[in-house]
């Protein structure tokens, strides 16, 4: 398997993303539809010298919520973790089990619903100038009590991200207790839970095209409409935590493309997404769900500059 696209991606997110050395233990989660590209990753692994164990995931077994004992010992045994099946809704509280217990014993790269076009298109890429880009975004951002983001949709939403951390996930899944996506090109936060209100109008949630529109107070929805987003309601039920704010992110991969594909999308340049439920350590909410809402053609601004412009970078 050598001299095509697909490979030269394997080999980027085994070189320069997961870096690899030779003895380390890859995981790989995937289900027949991903077969090909789990293929390509084995062997630019095992050209790396890693250890590789694949984990298919049958039909018989999904919708996974919660994992096997096999798969408990598998994944604590991992130096590193890929997941690449195929997104379900109730598989939420199985791909949060996968991002804290594999960084708690190694790193986790997601991939879910990638495929062979988004491989080729986003992985390879300069990860180094997207990684100083979403730094200068960030220190645009940082500490702003006065966020505020709107489009012609009809966003408007207001919030404080002061005292919260920010992550720059542009690809770097070297070191143990990292977990990020490939694609990369992001940076994301936790906003002030009790500062975010207004209502975010969005076109895509969780990879169901919307539109949508989601209202919050004080960091609670507290109203909403779109058949996408009455899906993820009717996932969470009546489970509070999943219905308060846990991320703010903004996407910086100029490569990426507006779809059906929430990985994909969510890195678009110059659009923002917001998610309910978990918030990956960043703010107060804990919660088994964490569902993502995307918002383009925005404008941001923060400390009284404007970041954005109706999708496009100010900076």
């Amino acid at each position: 398997m050598t001299g095509t696209k697909l490979t030269a991606a394997a080999d980027r997110a085994v070189s320069q993303a997961l870096r690899l050395k030779p003895g380390e233990r890859l995981l790989l989660v995937t289900d027949k539809q991903k077969m090909e590209i789990a293929e390509a990753l084995a062997f630019s692994a095992r050209r790396a010298g890693a250890e590789v164990t694949t984990y298919l995931m049958t039909e018989t077994l999904r919708p996974i919520t919660e994992p096997t004992r096999q798969f408990r010992e598998l994944i604590r045994g991992a130096s590193a973790t890929v997941y690449l099946l195929e997104g379900r809704f109730p598989e939420k509280p199985f791909r949060g089990f996968m991002v804290s217990e594999g960084a708690k014993h190694g790193r986790v790269c997601m991939m879910p619903g990638i495929t062979r076009d988004m491989m080729e298109r986003l992985i390879n890429v300069d990860y180094t100038e997207m990684t100083r880009f979403t730094a200068r975004v960030i220190r645009a951002m940082k500490d702003a009590e006065d966020v505020v983001v709107e489009n012609p949709a009809g966003t408007r939403i207001a919030f404080s991200v002061k005292g919260r951390a920010w992550i720059n996930s542009c690809g770097d899944l070297s070191k143990k207790g990292r977990h990020g996506n490939l694609p990369a090109g992001e940076c994301y936060t936790a906003p002030v839970e009790e500062t975010f209100t207004g209502t975010i109008a969005i076109g895509l949630v969780d990879d169901k095209l919307g539109p949508g529109t989601m209202t919050f107070e004080a960091g609670r929805l507290v109203a909403f409409k779109g058949r996408g987003v009455e899906e993820v309601i009717r996932t969470v039920g009546d489970d509070p935590t999943a219905r308060i704010i846990g991320e703010f992110g903004i996407g910086t991969n100029r490569g990426a493309r507006i779809g059906p594909n929430m990985l994909e999308a969510e890195k678009a340049f110059g659009t923002v997404h917001f998610a309910i439920g978990d918030s990956y350590g960043l703010g107060k909410n804990k919660s088994r769900f964490h569902f993502d809402a995307l918002v383009d053609k925005v404008t941001i601004t923060a400390k009284g500059r404007t970041i954005a412009k109706n999708g496009k970078f100010l900076l």
